[in-house]
């Protein structure tokens, strides 16, 4: 994967993963933009989602991070938005998959469910994985929703 600028985005019940995250980039080296939320306060995970998906589809950043409690919710958001592929990962083998397998421009964590550990290990398996294209390629194609 050719990685641009990582966005990041997160909810308040992801808040401390997102720390977490964010010194784990800086460690590697990697430049970052930081779409919110700054604080553990109550907020909603939806704002922070569309834009970080915002940034994707603008070509802003790639790829994204995004955390919410579950994962759920902001993956949800994120792939209102027709340039992304969001992938909610809570081991690093589902990470590798959804790189592999979906070419996952926006990896999502779950923040309640997944330690600073696992979140590393979920990170290196992300970043390091490529696309297999072939039989791939072909469902991809049809994800996007024509109008």
């Amino acid at each position: 994967m050719e990685i641009k600028r990582i966005g990041i985005a997160c909810d308040h019940a992801g808040f401390a993963l997102k720390k977490f995250v964010i010194q784990y980039l800086e460690n590697h080296g990697y430049d970052y933009k930081d779409y919110g939320t700054y604080s553990d306060m109550s907020c909603d995970y939806s704002d922070f989602g569309h834009a970080l998906a915002e940034g994707i589809e603008s070509g802003e950043v790639y790829p994204g991070i995004g955390i919410c409690g579950s994962g759920e919710g902001i993956s949800m958001t994120l792939n209102k938005h027709q340039g992304v592929r969001a992938g909610l990962a809570w081991i690093p083998e589902i990470a590798h998959l959804i790189r592999q397998h979906n070419d996952a421009n926006v990896l999502v964590m779950p923040g309640r469910f997944v330690d600073n550990n696992t979140a590393e290990k979920i990170m290196d398996e992300f970043f390091k994985t490529t696309f297999e294209g072939g039989r791939h390629q072909k469902r991809i194609d049809k994800m996007p929703i024509d109008k």
